[in-house]
């Protein structure tokens, strides 16, 4: 069987390699961001499985793979349902993560729409700071 990213994986798994190189390296990415698939955020998204809908997205960007990679990753509840469905951005910094943008919290993103996914991923590619663009935050001392 053959995984998305076109590797040769065990039957019944979607990552594990079927051959274990202990040379080849985890899959480099610049940024993470984590998803809350939780149940009540999952109702207000505008898509049935917003984390697939976001990495085709990637790939029409072609920021699926390379030195600018943003990984989409599905969590279960943050504990943040008063900011509806919420993100969180994590960058590699040890790769070329931009330091500015990590750990950043964005609220709403159930009222994303396809060019404002486009926005926030070209912003993470392109270093821009999310603290000066209009992306709505959740203040650290607001989550618990």
């Amino acid at each position: 069987m053959v995984n998305n990213m076109g590797s040769e994986v065990e039957v019944g798994f979607t990552c594990k390699p079927k051959v274990f190189d202990p040379n080849k390296p985890i899959m480099h990415f610049k940024t993470q961001i984590f998803i809350c698939d939780g149940e009540r955020c999952k109702q207000s998204s505008k898509h049935e499985d917003e984390a697939t809908f976001l990495r085709e997205l990637l790939k029409e960007l072609n920021l699926h793979q390379g030195q600018n990679r943003i990984k989409i990753s599905r969590t279960n509840c943050f504990g943040a349902c008063r900011f509806r469905q919420v993100a969180t951005v994590f960058e590699n910094t040890k790769a070329n993560g931009f330091i500015q943008n990590n750990n950043i919290w964005l609220k709403n993103t159930h009222k994303f729409d396809k060019n404002r996914w486009i926005e926030l991923f070209t912003a993470l590619k392109n270093n821009k700071n999310l603290d000066e663009l209009d992306f709505e935050q959740i203040p650290m001392n607001e989550i618990s």
